[in-house]
C-alpha cells in the first residue's frame, strides 16, 4: 500500500477512502473541502490501455513495469515512464483505487473462506481453536479482556454461609 500512495503521492486517509489526496492542492480537508466533490469533477473515460494499466497492476501486486508491458506501452524506459505518467492522472488514480478495493474484497472472502476451512478441518486442535477464535472476534464475539485491579487499602469479606 506504500507503494501505491508514494506513485498516487496520496496521504493514508484519502488512499483508505479512495478519495484523491486531500493534501495535492493544499490540504482542503482541513478547511472542510470534501475531497469527494473533487473526484466528480475529474472523472474522465479511461482508454483501453489505461484500463489494461490499472487492472494489470493490481493483477500482478503493484510492478508498473511489468503492468505497462502487459497493457501495451512501448518496450523499455519509455513505456514505463508513459505509464507512471498515465497512473498520476486524476481518473486513473480513481480507477485504481476501485481496482484495489474490488480486489480486496475478493481477497477478503477468499481469505474468509480459509479461516473457516482451518477452523474445521485442521489437522492441528491449536490452529482450529485459533481460526475459531477469530473468526469469533470478526463476528463481534470478543471475549471480555481481563485485567487485573489493584487496590490500595484494607479490603474486608465476610461470607455468611448459615
Amino acid at each position: 500500500m506504500l507503494i501505491v500512495r508514494k506513485l498516487l503521492r496520496m496521504c493514508h486517509l484519502c488512499v483508505d477512502k479512495g478519495l484523491r489526496c486531500c493534501a495535492m492542492k493544499g490540504g482542503e480537508r482541513e478547511r472542510g473541502f470534501d475531497a469527494g466533490d473533487k473526484m466528480a469533477l475529474v472523472k474522465r473515460d479511461l482508454t483501453d490501455r489505461q484500463r489494461r494499466l490499472v487492472e494489470a497492476f493490481v493483477a500482478n501486486g503493484g510492478n508498473l513495469t511489468q503492468a505497462a508491458h502487459e497493457a501495451g506501452y512501448a518496450e523499455g524506459n519509455s513505456g514505463r515512464v508513459s505509464a507512471y505518467k498515465a497512473m498520476k492522472t486524476a481518473h486513473v488514480r480513481q480507477y485504481l483505487m476501485e481496482a484495489m478495493s474490488d480486489a480486496f474484497g475478493l481477497n477478503a472472502a477468499k481469505a474468509l473462506g480459509r479461516v473457516v476451512q482451518l477452523a474445521s478441518g485442521a489437522k492441528s486442535e491449536y490452529v482450529q481453536l485459533e481460526a475459531s477464535k477469530d473468526l469469533l472476534d470478526r463476528a463481534g464475539f470478543k471475549p471480555i479482556d481481563r485485567s487485573q485491579v489493584q487496590v490500595a487499602g484494607d479490603i474486608k469479606v465476610s461470607i455468611d454461609l448459615s
